[in-house]
């Protein structure tokens, strides 16, 4: 891999990773049990998409 493409692949493990943290905090507030579900969908989405970018290393 070059440079450039390590370098992508670190900026969107960083992105990813962000993003679940923010999913789980916001699963933790939230009360109502339909939005809850689905925000911790999207964080184990962004947890898969992670380990996928991870992988690719």
């Amino acid at each position: 891999m070059t440079t450039k493409e390590l370098l992508y692949i670190e900026d969107a493990l960083g992105h990813e990773k962000y993003f679940q943290t923010r999913c789980k905090e916001a699963v933790s507030q939230l009360q109502d049990p339909e939005l809850k579900s689905c925000v911790q969908g999207l964080a184990e989405k962004h947890s898969r998409i992670f380990q996928s970018f991870y992988g690719l290393l």
